[in-house]
């Protein structure tokens, strides 16, 4: 249901316009009652409606069209519920299928969302009326919404999809609105006005004018420019003549046309009314204001018969001069006829065939450059201008009226304007590039086209002569392009860093730095070969010496230059510790002849050296000895003692059990000891019942010395001890004290030790003896790199141990070691060089000056360094050459040829005119121009592409009159002999007929030389601009202090210098040539780059005793902070707060290394039990030590805290002693072990043997064996092993970084927790499962690597003060870890010398004038000077000699075409008229609170009105300004400022942020008020209407009031002056009443240093300070009054301070770590 046809046409409003409230009404009453009628006329009884799902997917078998989809479709009743198809009416019934377009994958490439433009922003006030009101002032701008259009096309065409939902299916469809900001209207903004021009006229009544300009245009609908003049009316004064009410007004110059024929001009003239066939020109004045204005009089008739009388005499004396010139060319064309025989003779007598092709080329040459070839097609016309007489009032009047002054010329020679005309273009040239490649570069190719006319007059310029387009090879037979790969050479040597504690003094010990470091390498571009194509990069074992190429060429990613690397850390060579002496042994068992006998001793290799075991220590130490055997009786055990002759006790033997051992301690057959001295049996005693009881011996200690000498001695010793007393006389009596102990002699050889001592193998040399090809050795090695079999030598010599050396025979023979091995060869390598690469390009391009010469260089570059006595490297790897002659610039220059005759207007044009002469006057004059290189003639098109602007085709010329003085230009200057002293002058001379003219000769008007005093030159220099950065001089890398050069480092600090550049100023403060003042242009100064610092550590400490004694433990390192780092040093470890850094690995003891030993048990001390038989409870004691143990055995006593205290031995013990005849037992064995695992219901056992068996009868032994139950931790124990935590990655001794290993501890760890001997877990035969070593990696420090300095950049200025070179290095290895950090400066500079900045600046614009008339038409003229600057923009520079611009193009600030002249008009008295176009305001951003909206800037321009009449001001013409857009604006903001009041009025106006008073621009509704008024009049003396709207009285008054609160007067206030400390009168003190109204102006001497204190404002009221000064008072009493009551009061008797509690603290300083302290 829609409105009726007419309702919808009263809806048809036009876009824009907005309905009435009626209209509405109308269309809503309307449209309501056709709805309800509509309504009516289709309701049933009962309503059923069709309701639709929505649509299905788009099924089908193929893509695009075809498909179907299907919906639901129901009967519903409108509340909701369904009912029956039949219900509803069956025609109205939806369809449930339609087709549609499938859509499927590969649709995607052919549809896709296309995007309108954005509409107009719209506010949301106007699209939903009321929701939101739009705000009455405007701060930011208004929120809108704008629009678009967006659809689903098909991407070929545009064409709209069939459905949207194709797009739909890969793409959510794009929004069609968005939010948008409509910003607040911005007001016009205009300057102050200008000051009042002069008034117009003299005399008389005139008109003043100022005006104003537009600063910013009106925007989103401001308000519009007021006006931009303002007029007052003026009278200098009474005329005393009348007025000069006409003037002579030109108009400008008509189009340039050629006389016609003479035939065309003596035909009819047309109708008036008709086209004209000739161009209209102005015979006389009145005939030409009769063209120019219609109902002018017609002239009388004898005026008529007088000009046709005047026409008839032209026409006789021009049937004359014809005459006269026909004989004038008839004798011309006889003397050209005999040059041309002349010459044709000349050239008859040239032979030479050169010089007759030399003759034609120029003559062909010439005929080219002649004038009247197309090229050169100028045509010399003419053309007239307009002369009418104006009114003051405007209106053109009789020229006859404008009789008072002379009529201007109305012709003038031109050139006719013809367009600049090209050819057709060329074919296009072929492709630049001859091959085939895939995703390469395209080639280039170009078509031109040749000028066929010149521009002329004005004519429309050249268009482009080149045309290029992108182009690839096309066709079968085109080869594929060349490619290019990137080689590399070798990598460098590794380099490692030093560490943080070797970059001191000891630095030279890098040599044997180890561990992770960096290597570097260089990449060159190749040509690829066949080989090549399959990979990038080519392998470097091909050695294959390519020639490099320009690195642009490859064009995939150059590899990397640097790289991690590892060098192998030296393994040092670890051995044993000593085993103990040996026997004295035979040099050689098999021969015994010899006496000479030797003890040895042993160490063994426990980790193998890099390199071999040649760098091993001795691991044999030999003894000279005496009566040496090769082998020995070796005792077991001695058998159980015997009593002789069979008897139960007393003395007896004790038979040795021995076995034949050698020198090795290996048991041997007993049949090799026949020699050697069978061990005796040993006497013993076996102890009776009433004997004495001695315990066995102990065993011999170990010897105290390993050998004897003057001061020392071996000696051994044991000890027995008494076990029980003898009975009286009966028994053996017990030995003394001294017999319970024995020494021998040990070790008795003297102290003198020998060794093998082995120098370092030599260098492997050729073995001459053993030829190559019976080499037993096999080659080993990587590759080829052994190529035959050598010998090294060593030396071997016999060394005594703190003596030296000493002949070879006092070392064993036999264990001598090898002084020749054989050894491998390296192959020799030698050095391997690239090509020579092209020679580099010669520059294409000439620099205006430039003669240096342009140098070409190449290089080549090593790929391989010289290895094994190889071919060294050659020195030289770049050459340089200069530049070829053909290489410099081609040097396109215009020439031009000489000027034509001068050709005036033609007569037939000027003879009607006033004064014309036939044969002198104003004219033109042509020349052509050639376009010239340096070996010859070239085509015009390419002066123009790269010469400077074509020189001018025309000038204006002067063919002199009769009457007229001819001279030559003006000569230059002489040349000044010395400054200062003498003059130069310049001349010129009379030619022609003017030598005899006396009007000639008068030197007043026309002087023949000028003089000029020479200029007197001084010049100073003086420093300009900043130091320059500190440059370090060109050249080396760093070089350590050790000699020893550090690759890659750039040196980085040291002494350098900086430069200040230098200025030359003349005497009149201009910029000259420093070389006018003997400089280079640069002040040098030396400096100082500090130099980086790295933080310094001190060398480890040694490593901490391991933490346990028994066991895994740990130990620790530390080294502490020395230096801190400072420029750019490398950086610190982690240090902790005492500036410390840990290394903790963990460590194991070996349990058995710390033992205790106990001395004998002393004698027994028996209690008093029975002392009579000395028996019964006693005690022993005996020494307990902790003492270390060694190989030889314990040794040094240690603290008791090292040994296992449970393993202590008792030092005390009590005891039964036993009495004579009892059983006498030996001491206890030691416990014997538990089995495992523990149980109580084990036990273990130790046992006793009987020493002495009891003598009476029922005595029996005591029980010889103990038992006790394995208790778990008691006495049994079990055993397990424990891991302990991997260290810290050690390395090497001289490893940085890099690989190392980490360990871990294996301990074997008892039950109750105690770590005890690995023995006891080794016994036990546990599993071990663990690794104990691991492979690490130590983050290396990589300093960071810097590329070399560029080369100095050109000069960023060509002149001025501001220019700089500039260089940079780029970051080749970012810093790693603690590597030193990459300096911040990556770029240098120093300045350019500094050159005077010489350019052609235009001079003011001359006065319009109109030539010959007072007003109209005419042109204003500049001249272009030579200025100099110093390029800093800032001012117009200085004027010189034209000469320094001589080598500039002609161009004034940036602009080619020099414009000299241009028209202009000159207004008439009385018009009025528009000012020129002011110059372009700054750009102006769109801006809130210094914010840009983001609107873009603009900048504008305006014309404002000038009037001359006050009778014209109606017919002035509008004002006018434009704007356009630009870039990079500014944000100016706008606030109202205010004045003083003044009476009841103050100034307000607007001013800009940059301080600038403008109207326009702040808001109009916080504009402050201008104007006040009181109520009643402020109307007594020095009263004044206050901003509160009351009065008040002036500065320097008080007022007084009335009762009813109204003022009464204003009085003075008096005023205190207090003299300051500058004051001269300062000593003289008074209180004097200043005027208040005099200003402080009037007080000379006085401004500045004196104080008026006013107690009272201007309200009347007190100041607030007033009340302050007060209260200050008071306080001041009141502490006087305070301090007079303390000074009068009694004091109390003084109390004695007790000072023991206040003992002084000790002072004590905290250390914080830090280095500095």
């Amino acid at each position: 249901m829609g409105l009726p046809d007419r309702v919808k046409g009263t809806l048809s409003v036009r876009q824009g316009s907005v309905p009435s409230i009626w209209t509405l009404a109308v269309v809503l009453v309307l449209s309501s009652g056709a709805t309800e009628a509509q309504t009516a006329a289709n309701t049933k009884p009962t309503v059923y409606v069709w309701q639709t799902g929505p649509w299905g997917r788009c099924m089908g078998s193929e893509c695009g069209q075809g498909g179907r989809q299907s919906r639901a479709v129901w009967c519903a009743h409108p509340e909701g519920w369904t009912t029956l198809h039949t219900n509803c009416e069956q025609a109205e019934r939806p369809d449930n299928q339609q087709s549609c377009f499938r859509v499927c994958d590969w649709h995607k490439d052919l549809y896709d969302w296309q995007l309108g433009a954005w509409n107009q922003c719209v506010p949301i006030s106007m699209r939903s009326p009321g929701a939101v009101q739009r705000p009455a002032v405007c701060t930011r701008g208004e929120e809108g919404i704008q629009t678009r259009e967006v659809g689903c096309v098909q991407k070929a065409d545009g064409v709209p999809a069939e459905d949207a939902a194709i797009c739909e299916y890969f793409e959510p469809k794009p929004r069609l609105e968005q939010a948008c900001l409509i910003p607040c209207p911005r007001d016009c903004v205009v300057s102050e006005f200008t000051n009042w021009t002069s008034c117009s006229k003299t005399c008389g009544t005139g008109l003043q004018n100022r005006i104003r300009f537009v600063l910013a245009p009106p925007l989103f609908g401001g308000s519009a420019c007021p006006n931009l003049t303002e007029f007052r009316t003026c009278q200098p004064g009474h005329c005393a003549e009348p007025e000069s009410l006409y003037s002579l007004k030109v108009g400008s110059w008509g189009h340039c046309s050629v006389p016609l024929p003479r035939t065309a001009r003596q035909a009819p003239t047309p109708i008036q009314g008709k086209d004209m066939a000739v161009p209209r020109r102005l015979r006389n004045g009145k005939e030409r204001k009769k063209g120019a204005t219609s109902g002018q009089p017609r002239l009388s008739k004898e005026e008529r018969l007088k000009r046709k009388e005047g026409r008839r005499e032209a026409r006789k004396g021009r049937q004359a001069a014809k005459e006269g010139r026909r004989k004038n060319k008839e004798r011309a064309s006889e003397r050209v006829k005999e040059r041309v025989r002349e010459k044709l003779r000349e050239r008859g007598r040239v032979k030479d065939p050169e010089t007759r092709e030399l003759i034609k080329k120029k003559r062909n040459r010439n005929r080219q450059n002649r004038q009247g070839g197309k090229i050169w097609d100028l045509q010399v016309g003419y053309q007239t201008r307009e002369v009418t007489c104006v009114h003051r009032s405007g209106n053109t009047e009789a020229l006859s009226l404008c009789s008072h002054e002379t009529l201007p010329v109305t012709y003038q020679a031109c050139v006719l304007t013809k367009d600049c005309e090209v050819s057709e273009w060329s074919d296009w040239s072929p492709c630049s590039k001859d091959c085939y490649e895939l995703n390469g570069a395209t080639g280039e190719r170009t078509r031109t086209r040749r000028v066929q006319q010149l521009s002329v007059g004005g004519g429309a310029e050249c268009p482009g002569l080149e045309e290029k387009e992108p182009c690839t090879p096309q066709g079968e037979g085109v080869p594929p392009c060349v490619m290019y790969n990137w080689k590399t050479t070798e990598w460098t040597e590794c380099r490692v860093d030093a560490l943080l504690s070797q970059q001191d003094r000891r630095r030279g010990n890098q040599t044997g730095l180890c561990g992770g470091g960096v290597q570097t390498r260089e990449v060159y571009c190749v040509q690829a070969t066949s080989a090549d194509a399959a990979s990038n990069l080519s392998s470097l074992k091909s050695k294959e010496a390519s020639r490099p190429v320009h690195s642009d060429l490859c064009l995939s990613p150059p590899p990397n230059t640097t790289q991690l690397c590892h060098i192998p850390c030296p393994v040092e060579c670890d051995v044993s510790s000593w085993s103990a002496w040996g026997p004295c042994t035979f040099e050689n068992c098999l021969d015994t002849a010899a006496k000479k006998g030797f003890k040895l001793r042993k160490r063994r290799i426990i980790n193998d050296p890099t390199g071999g075991t040649g760098s091993c220590p001795h691991l044999v130490e030999a003894i000279p000895c005496d009566e040496p055997s090769c082998y020995d009786w070796l005792l077991v055990t001695l058998e159980d003692c015997i009593p002789d002759n069979d008897r139960g006790c007393g003395p007896g033997t004790q038979i040795p059990q021995v076995q034949c051992v050698n020198s090795e301690g290996e048991f041997v057959e007993r049949q090799l000891c026949r020699d050697a001295i069978l061990p005796m049996p040993v006497i013993c005693e076996v102890p009776c019942p009433k004997d004495c009881v001695l315990s066995p011996w102990t065993a011999w200690s170990l010897c105290s010395h390993t050998c004897s000498g003057k001061n020392t001695e071996g000696r051994q010793m044991r000890a027995r001890s008494v076990l029980a007393y003898n009975a009286g006389e009966g028994g053996l009596q017990c030995p003394n004290s001294s017999a319970l102990q024995e020494v021998r002699s040990c070790n008795e050889h003297p102290c003198t030790v020998y060794h093998w001592q082995t120098g370092p193998w030599g260098q492997c040399i050729e073995d001459t003896s053993v030829p190559s090809g019976n080499s037993t050795v096999g080659r080993v090695g990587v590759g080829d790199s052994s190529c035959s079999v050598g010998m090294q030598t060593r030396k071997v010599i016999c060394v005594r141990v703190n003596v030296g050396q000493v002949p070879p025979k006092k070392c064993p023979e036999s264990i001598r070691p090898e002084t020749v091995r054989p050894c491998l060869l390296p192959c020799k390598r030698d050095c391997i060089v690239t090509p020579y690469s092209d020679w580099s390009a010669c520059p294409v391009t000439c620099k205006a000056g430039g003669n240096a010469k342009r140098k070409q260089n190449r290089k080549r570059i090593i790929i391989q360094l010289p290895a094994n006595g190889g071919q060294d490297c050659p020195e030289v790897l770049t050459q340089e050459r200069d530049c070829e002659a053909p290489s410099v610039c081609l040097g396109y220059r215009w020439k031009t040829h000489k000027w034509r005759r001068c050709q005036l207007v033609p007569w037939s044009v000027r003879q009607h005119s006033p004064g014309a002469v036939e044969t002198c006057g104003p004219g033109l004059q042509a020349r052509a121009v050639s376009c010239r290189k340096q070996d010859g003639q070239a085509d015009i098109g390419t002066c123009l592409k790269f010469a400077s602007t074509m020189p001018p085709l025309t000038q204006p010329c002067q063919l002199p009159c009769q009457d007229d003085c001819q001279l030559t230009p003006w000569s230059k200057f002489s040349s000044c002999t010395q400054d200062c002293v003498g003059v130069k002058t310049r001349k010129r001379m009379l030619v022609g007929k003017s030598k005899k003219r006396d009007q000639c000769k008068n030197s007043q008007v026309y002087p023949l030389s000028e003089t000029q005093y020479c200029p007197c030159n001084k010049y100073n220099a003086q420093p300009v601009g900043n130091w320059s950065d500190c440059i370090l001089p060109e050249g080396g890398r760093l070089e350590s202090q050790m000699g020893m050069k550090v690759q890659g480092d750039i040196k980085e600090c040291g002494q350098g210098y900086r430069y200040q550049a230098t200025v030359c100023y003349d005497q009149d403060s201009r910029l000259v040539e420093t070389s006018r003042c003997n400089s280079h242009g640069y002040i040098e100064e030396a400096c100082i780059l500090p130099c980086p610092s790295d933080c310094k550590l001190s060398e480890w400490s040694n490593w901490s005793r391991c933490s346990k004694s028994c066991g895994s433990g740990v130990k620790v390192r530390s080294k502490w902070l020395r230096e801190k780092p400072y420029n750019g040093g490398r950086p610190c470890p982690k240090l902790d707060h005492v500036n410390q850094v840990y290394e903790v690995v963990p460590c194991l003891s070996d349990c058995s290394q710390y033992v205790w030993v106990a001395e004998p048990w002393s004698i027994w001390k028996v209690s008093n039990v029975d002392v009579k038989e000395n028996c019964g409870e006693g005690v022993q004691t005996r020494k307990v030590r902790c003492v270390q143990n060694t190989i030889d055995g314990p040794s040094d006593t240690v603290e008791d805290y090292l040994c296992d205290p449970e393993e202590m031995p008792l030092g005390a013990r009590n005891s039964q002693l036993p009495c004579p005849e009892d059983c006498v037992l030996s001491d206890w064995g030691s416990w014997g072990g538990c089995s495992l695992p523990c149980n109580k219901n084990n036990t273990r056992v130790r046992i006793a043997y009987p020493i002495r068996q009891p003598s009476g009868e029922g005595k029996l032994c005591p029980n010889t064996t103990e038992k006790e139950p394995c208790s778990l931790n008691t006495n049994c124990f079990h055993y397990s092993y424990n891991i302990t935590d991997w260290s810290t990655c050690q390395l090497s001794e001289r490893a940085v970084c890099g690989s190392g290993i980490k360990t871990r501890m294996l301990d074997c760890v008892r039950s109750d927790g105690k770590s005890v001997d690995l023995k006891f877990c080794e016994e036990l035969r546990l599993d071990k499962k663990w690794q104990m070593n691991a492979s690490c990696v130590v983050e290396c420090p990589v300093n960071c690597q810097l590329s070399d300095w560029s080369s100095w950049s050109e000069c960023t200025h060509t002149c001025g003060l501001a220019g700089k070179l500039w260089r940079s290095r780029t970051i080749v290895q970012v810093a790693q870890g603690d590597g030193r950090p990459c300096p911040p400066q990556m770029e240098q500079w120093k300045p350019c010398p500094v050159k005077p900045c010489y350019h052609w600046r235009y001079g003011p614009w001359s006065q319009c004038t109109s030539e010959g008339a007072r007003c109209g038409e005419g042109l204003r003229f500049r001249n272009v000077s030579c200025f100099v600057s110093n390029g800093s923009g800032r001012g117009d520079g200085c004027l010189v000699d034209d000469e320094l611009c001589a080598d500039l193009e002609p161009s004034v600030d940036g602009d080619k075409q020099i414009t000299l002249e241009e028209p202009c008009t000159v207004p008439c008295p009385g018009d009025c008229y528009l000012t020129d176009w002011t110059v372009w305001s700054p750009c102006q951003l769109s801006c809130v609170g210094g914010d840009d909206l983001g609107f873009g800037s603009v900048q504008v321009r305006s014309r404002a009105v000038m009037a001359q009449e006050p009778e014209n001001l109606l017919q002035c013409p509008e004002q006018d300004w434009e704007a356009r857009p630009c870039t990079e604006g500014q944000c100016y903001g706008y606030k109202w400022m205010t004045g003083p009041w003044r009476s009841s009025s103050r100034l307000v106006w607007c001013q800009r942020s940059d301080g600038l008073n403008v109207t326009g621009g702040c808001p109009t509704t916080a504009q402050p008020v201008a104007d006040r008024s009181c109520d009643p009049a402020c109307n007594k003396p020095r009263s004044v209407c206050t901003e509160a709207g009351v009065c008040g009285c002036e500065e320097g008054y008080t007022e007084v009031m009335t009762s009813d609160g109204l003022l009464d007067q204003c009085t003075v206030i008096p005023v205190l002056e207090i003299p300051t400390a500058g004051d001269n009168r300062a000593d003289v003190k008074t209180i004097r009443a200043v005027s208040p109204t005099q200003s402080s102006n009037s007080l000379p001497g006085r401004a500045g240093r004196t104080w008026f204190l006013q107690p009272f404002g201007q309200d009347g009221k007190l100041k607030t300070w007033v009340y302050g000064v007060a209260a200050g008072a008071i306080v001041l009493l009141v502490f006087i009054i305070s301090m007079t009551y303390l000074a009068c009061k009694k004091p109390k008797k003084p109390q004695r301070r007790q000072m023991h509690n206040n003992r002084l603290k000790p002072l004590t300083l905290a250390y914080d770590g830090d280095a500095d302290m």
